[in-house]
């Protein structure tokens, strides 16, 4: 219906100026051809005039009406170190392009005015003048230059590539119709490399290169899950694509790159202002004390329900608004908390699998590095709860010490972990332990017992070539008498097949 309408209004106004077209032409004929074009000049040149007041008044009152929803204005300050440069760029150009918009309109309109054909006025041609030449070339040859060069600062800011010993945080973006794959640098904070001929839709589908050192402790967002980045520390985006071309924007830090399939491309941007202070920010303005959701009065505000988020601003397809990921700032050290408990997608998914390249090897470089800062954390926490009785945080469980088949010889794959312990009980030299052996109920108790003393045994002498002192370790052989696990399965023989260490007290 209210198409209907809206044709039947534009019909009639449609005759309407048909009528006043044969009446004018009736008008004409009646007063005479010049007449009738004077006037029709006035009347034209009078419109225009107020069309051009009208036209420039709301334009600077839109402008101004509307400033808290454009960049750079209100609650949109840049939430990046280098955003406010950005924002200072494009508020430049828009004074200097806004001053000759103003001024060339009412040129515009002011001549059509000023020379409208009326008795008395002739037309002036000027056929050359270098004088005014030179200065309508000049002046927007140096707004120019000016603005270049400005544009070229910012744009080093944000593409000048990082030192690889500076302290940031890498992460690489993989575009498809309709998602984004994220991979965070891991523990090491670098992303390691990808190889198209490696992808594998149903284990690898990014075609990361698990040889690469750098790649065993790379961390794999789910489809769902928040990218979540620190405040104050500078962020290496590394941008890519499967298929179609696509574009990583995060518009609250002014950065913006194509995602192009076979050239990879990347920005950084340092991120100044948490999730939650700008949710405070936001809470200062009226309009964002509205209901998050019209239907629910009761629910949220639109500044509790603020999230930052990264677009895809390419039309890459019909899905192309699923490509939406929510970005979380934090601080420094919830980030580290986050990250601490992501687990490497190698280490989780192909680690020791038919498609892991490494699987004839018992320990990597990465897996070295990770239980070190595992036993870091344990060691500390077994001497500072020695004296609560309650806590099982005393003893721990050798992870990587290994035998050779039927004996109490230690296989050097062992000395890794046993090496780095060492190192800590040096660091903790008022503290006394007891290694003790263990073994599965397969076999004579006695034989057991023994071998497992031994075993521990093993582990004392190597520490002890470590330069730790024998008279700080006490060695208990308990052969299968305390179990971890159940016998009656291989995985549970195998846990209770162990060495342990246990802080017993402190000086």
């Amino acid at each position: 219906m209210n198409y209907l309408i809206g044709l039947l209004i534009f019909t009639l106004i449609i005759v309407i100026l048909l009528q006043v077209s044969k009446i004018s032409q009736v008008a004409a004929k009646i007063r005479g051809e010049e007449e009738v074009a004077m006037q029709r000049n006035n009347n034209t040149a009078f419109w225009m005039m107020v069309f051009m007041i009208v036209f420039l008044l709301g334009t600077v009152f839109s402008a101004y009406y509307y400033k808290d929803s454009m960049l750079g204005y209100g609650p949109w300050a840049s939430s990046s170190e280098h955003g406010s440069e950005i924002d200072s760029m494009f508020n430049i150009t828009l004074i200097l392009t806004g001053i000759v918009f103003i001024i060339t309109h009412i040129l515009t309109f002011w001549y059509s005015y000023k020379y409208r054909q009326a008795k008395g006025n002739k037309p002036i041609f000027l056929a050359h003048d270098t004088k005014l030449e030179l200065i309508w070339t000049a002046i927007p040859a140096v707004a120019m230059a000016f603005l270049v060069a400005k544009g070229l600062v910012v744009w080093n800011n944000v593409m000048t590539d990082l030192d690889p010993t500076e302290n940031y945080v890498e992460i690489e973006a993989t575009g498809y119709q309709f998602a984004w794959d994220v991979r965070y640098g891991g523990k090491d904070g670098r992303v390691g490399n990808k190889d198209f001929r490696l992808i594998d839709l149903a284990s690898n589908s990014l075609g990361i290169d698990f040889t690469d050192t750098l790649s065993q402790d790379d961390i794999l967002l789910g489809g769902s899950d928040k990218i979540v980045l620190p405040v104050d520390t500078m962020v290496r985006v590394a941008i890519t694509s499967k298929d179609v071309l696509h574009n990583f924007y995060l518009p609250h830090f002014r950065v913006k790159m194509d995602a192009v399939p076979g050239l990879p491309t990347y920005f950084s941007f340092k991120p100044t202002k948490t999730t939650q202070q700008m949710r405070k920010e936001l809470s200062k303005y009226p309009e964002w004390n509205e209901p998050y959701d019209p239907k629910d009065p009761e629910g949220p505000k639109r500044w509790e329900a603020f999230e930052y988020e990264l677009a895809c601003a390419e039309l890459c397809g019909k899905g192309h608004y699923s490509m939406r990921r929510v970005i979380e700032i934090v601080d420094r050290d919830t980030y580290k908390a986050w990250i601490a408990e992501k687990q490497p997608f190698y280490l989780t998914n192909i680690r020791g699998t038919d498609l892991d390249p490494l699987k004839d090897k018992r320990l990597l470089p990465s897996e070295i590095k990770m239980r070190n800062t595992e036993l870091n954390k344990l060691v500390y926490d077994a001497v500072n709860a020695v004296n609560d009785s309650a806590s099982t945080a005393t003893t721990i469980r050798f992870k990587n010490v290994y035998y050779e088949t039927g004996s109490a010889g230690l296989e050097s794959d062992s000395y890794f972990e046993l090496d780095h312990m060492a190192g800590l009980l040096n660091k903790y030299s008022n503290v006394k332990v007891e290694v003790s052996g263990h073994t599965d109920n397969v076999g004579d108790s006695a034989a057991n017992r023994e071998l497992s003393r031994q075993r521990a045994q093993s582990v004392v002498n190597r520490l002890v070539q470590k330069g730790i002192s024998a008279d700080r370790m006490v060695v208990v052989g308990y052969g299968d008498s305390r179990p971890a696990e159940t016998n009656d399965t291989e995985e549970g023989r195998a846990t209770n097949r162990r060495t342990e260490l246990r802080v017993i007290s402190k000086s």
